[in-house]
C-alpha cells in the first residue's frame, strides 16, 4: 500500500528480459533512497506499479515485471536513462500524505495539454471511457504514482472525456509531471472506494428481493 506523496526521482539502469517466453522483464532502477533499506520482498511503486524487490545493489533495486504489469501500464516503454517516480511501501505508523493507492493500475492515459499558471500548471489528460465513472471532481486520483485532486473532469458522454489536475510547484520539481511533454502516456489509477462502491452496488441489485 502506498500514499501516492513520491519520495525521488529515480532512473532506469538496465532492462533485461526475463523468463523462457521474453514477455516479462527484469527492471533495475537507481534510487538511493528508497533502495537504502530495501530487502527482498519489498514493494517499491515505479510510476505508480507496485513491484517487488529481487535484489538490491548500491543505490539501486531491481525488480521483475510480469506481462500483465507491462500490458496495463506504460513500464513497457521505458528505457535504459528513464527517470520514474519512487514510493516505498506506507509505514502504518505514518501520515497519509496523499490517499489510499494500491499500485494496481487500471489503465493509461495520454496528456492532452498543459497550461502554465501563476503558480502552478494545469494538465489534461484523456480519461478512458472504463474509468471514467469513478472520477469526480475534487476527488483523488493516480497518475505515476502521485496522488493528485481531480480539479477539473469532462460531463458524461463527452465526444472526449478528460480530467484535470493542477500541480503545485513542488509536484512540478519533485515528480516526472514537471517535464512531461504532451502526448507522453502514464499510468492512472482510481481511487479504490469508488470501485468497492460500485461493486456492492452491482452484487445488491442483482439479488432477488424478498
Amino acid at each position: 500500500m502506498f500514499t501516492g506523496i513520491v519520495e525521488e526521482l529515480g532512473k532506469v539502469v538496465s532492462i533485461e528480459p526475463a523468463g523462457t517466453t521474453g514477455e516479462s522483464l527484469l527492471l533495475t532502477l537507481r534510487g538511493p533512497l528508497v533502495s537504502s533499506d530495501a530487502g527482498h520482498g519489498d514493494s517499491i511503486s515505479v510510476n505508480g506499479v507496485c513491484l517487488t524487490v529481487v535484489a538490491r545493489g548500491e543505490d539501486t533495486f531491481t525488480a521483475d515485471v510480469m506481462k500483465e504489469s507491462l500490458d496495463r501500464s506504460s513500464l513497457g516503454g521505458l528505457s535504459v536513462g528513464s527517470e520514474v517516480n519512487l514510493e516505498r511501501a506506507a509505514r502504518v505508523d505514518g501520515r497519509l500524505g496523499g490517499h489510499i493507492v494500491q499500485g494496481h493500475v487500471d489503465g493509461t492515459s495520454r496528456l492532452l495539454s498543459r497550461n502554465p499558471g501563476d503558480n502552478w500548471d494545469v494538465l489534461r489528460f484523456s480519461l478512458p471511457a472504463e474509468l471514467s465513472p469513478y472520477v469526480v471532481e475534487k476527488g483523488s486520483i493516480t497518475v505515476d504514482g502521485t496522488s493528485l485532486t481531480v480539479s477539473a473532469v469532462s460531463a458524461p458522454g463527452a465526444d472526449e472525456e478528460f480530467f484535470e489536475v493542477s500541480l503545485i510547484p513542488e509536484t512540478l520539481r519533485a515528480t516526472t509531471l514537471g517535464g512531461l511533454p504532451a502526448g507522453a502516456t502514464v499510468n492512472i489509477e482510481v481511487d479504490v472506494v469508488a470501485k468497492y462502491v460500485e461493486r456492492i452496488a452491482s452484487v445488491a441489485a442483482s439479488r432477488p428481493r424478498a
